[in-house]
């Protein structure tokens, strides 16, 4: 029979107007469903294997013709889920009991099905489990009622392969096709009752190529599509012996449009994420989530490296005293200072500071703390009155107090690093003070993720870090927060091209080494060398890396190695794309 389809048109739309697409008529058979041009008939899975490993659907996401696969999920009540295996191990036992009184010999099925029932009932009980009722629908589309049916028997043998049983819903396929669309109205219910780890294992987004953790977090991250089958590849994090992870390219290749896709991604789960951007590739992601920028260098944005927080602790006053030894030694010598500031200017410098806190109100008292901190002049002026020593520091202190660099530090901070997102554009710094100001970025981030709560996931994502692997202090800590992320909740992000020279540095390899999940792109054939010493790659994945397309990737953890092209839709790729032409990365 044929069903004419129905037409939504607009309300001063002429008679006759369709949708574009929509076809103009949906014939209803006894064994398939035609619309338009496509032909489709639906399978009900009605029988499962007794055992499955995790990602079990996969293969059929991986077959080449074109099937919608409906997964339709309905959670039991926990009583009713309760009162349910009660029944059933009354009725088992009752069957065991009456076996056993007839003198047969005990049936191994029925004795595996009540010790299932009853390792069920007791998981349940201690709310480690849940019932759900399921129903698995496999749409087979094809061009023609001939190709159609060549296309179910595939699938059918395939279903067969993995100990499923399918039958087609004969008569009932304007049922089956509705429950294929993404309705959530499953008009067949033909259901099986699943408990969670059933149910967990039929999640068709993992990939056999990667190892599954016994420790899922639930925070998986879609990158793409699987380039060695149709499945796709989601990949945990938090799941992983370590957060951390790195992206290495040439550059051109897609890392930076990766890294923000992971980036965006793991915004959604509740992660809260800090960016050190040097080429403002991040601030249109960061408009359209809501998230806070901050421009060191930029006319009016001052940072005051004074400033206290509760969050920082009880002895966060002299923790603060300290880190301006490190800040006055960057600021007056440069990344690259060794040893700080002279010996006798060290206590000069200790008692200016606090000095500046006290006539602020300061003290040790935390209740203190939220008055307003002294600024850098502040100290300078302390500084005028200890002799000769405090003195000369003054003197050096100059530019960057009243001098030609004073705009970042005469004044109260003007931006609080808040937010779910935060993103540090380091890109107006000058050069000569581009030193510091990385040093008071790096600072205000380490304290961010050492004063929240280790519960709190927190993403630290650092692009083109080569500008930081180089040396100084920037190497310092990138090697510092690999090392000690974890332990706080926290994971970094490398994004890096140069892989050659980031892996002929002691620090640059520690990082590297520090990171359970491993991204490489397309590398330049002059460091696909390194690169393979350092990842361990076979022949046939440097040939992979020497001639991926733009996006292409091999994500590897360990021994484990999956290729895939980073997808985004439309609405995220406009977020994450860069570069004159559209292009990613």
């Amino acid at each position: 029979m044929r069903l004419p389809t129905m037409r939504r048109r607009p309300a001063a739309a002429p008679e006759g107007t369709v949708l574009p697409g929509s076809p103009d008529a949906v014939e209803v058979a006894g064994r398939f469903v035609h619309a338009g041009d496509d032909y489709s008939a639906t399978l009900a899975v009605t029988g499962y294997p007794a055992e499955v490993g995790a990602g079990w659907l996969e293969p059929v996401l991986s077959y080449p013709g074109r099937v919608d696969v409906s997964l339709h999920i309905e959670p039991v009540p926990p009583v009713v889920a309760s009162d349910r295996l009660r029944k059933q191990r009354g009725r088992l036992e009752s069957s065991r009991r009456a076996d056993a009184g007839k003198g047969r010999l005990d049936d191994p099925e029925l004795d595996a099905a009540a010790a299932d029932a009853a390792d069920l009932a007791a998981r349940v009980a201690r709310g480690q489990a849940r019932l759900f009722r399921v129903g698995l629908y496999l749409n087979v589309h094809g061009s023609s009622p001939e190709d159609l049916a060549d296309r179910v028997a595939e699938v059918r043998a395939l279903a067969s392969s993995l100990l499923l049983d399918v039958a087609p819903a004969t008569w009932r396929q304007l049922q089956g096709w509705v429950t294929s669309l993404p309705l959530a109205v499953d008009a067949l219910g033909m259901r099986r009752v699943f408990d969670t780890d059933a149910l967990a294992a039929a999640f068709p987004f993992t990939s056999p190529d990667l190892p599954v953790s016994a420790a899922g977090t639930g925070m998986g991250v879609l990158y793409g599509l699987n380039l060695a089958s149709a499945g796709v590849v989601v990949w945990d994090r938090w799941a992983q012996s370590n957060y951390n992870a790195v992206i290495l390219a040439r550059s051109g290749e897609g890392k930076s449009y990766l890294a923000k896709l992971d980036l965006l991604r793991n915004l959604y789960l509740g992660v809260q994420a800090f960016v050190i951007d040097p080429e403002d590739e991040y601030l249109r992601l960061a408009e359209a989530v809501g998230g806070t920028v901050i421009r060191p260098g930029a006319p009016g944005v001052r940072i005051n490296p004074l400033d206290l927080s509760l969050a920082d602790g009880d002895d966060a006053l002299y923790r603060r005293t300290g880190f301006m030894q490190t800040f006055v030694a960057v600021l007056t010598a440069g990344d690259n200072a060794t040893a700080a500031i002279p010996p006798d200017e060290v206590p000069v410098l200790d008692a200016a500071v606090l000095a500046a806190y006290r006539a602020k109100g300061i003290t040790t008292d935390p209740r203190t703390w939220r008055r307003p901190a002294p600024l850098l002049a502040d100290v300078a002026a302390e500084l005028h009155q200890l002799g000769d020593a405090g003195q000369r520091l003054a003197a050096r202190l100059y530019p960057y107090v009243a001098g030609s660099f004073a705009g970042l530090f005469d004044g109260p901070t003007t931006t609080a690093a808040e937010g779910h997102l935060v993103v540090y554009a380091i890109k107006d710094l000058s050069d000569e003070l581009k030193p510091v100001g990385t040093l008071l970025t790096l600072d205000a981030i380490w304290r961010k993720i050492t004063s929240s709560s280790p519960e709190q996931r927190q993403l630290v994502l650092v692009d083109e870090a080569w500008l930081m692997l180089r040396a100084g202090l920037g190497a310092k800590f990138l090697l510092h927060l690999a090392k000690s992320a974890r332990k706080h909740g926290a994971g970094l992000t490398v994004v890096t091209q140069d892989a050659a020279d980031v892996l002929a540095t002691d620090t640059g390899r520690a990082v590297v080494s520090n990171a359970a999940t491993q991204v490489l792109l397309r590398q330049a054939p002059q460091a696909i060398k390194a690169v393979s010493e350092a990842f361990g790659l076979t022949d046939g994945e440097q040939a992979f890396l020497l001639s991926a397309a733009r996006g292409d990737a091999l994500l590897a953890c360990g021994s484990s190695r999956v290729a895939f092209h980073s997808l985004a839709d439309d609405v995220e790729h406009d977020l994450v794309v860069t570069g004159p032409a559209a292009g990613d990365g």
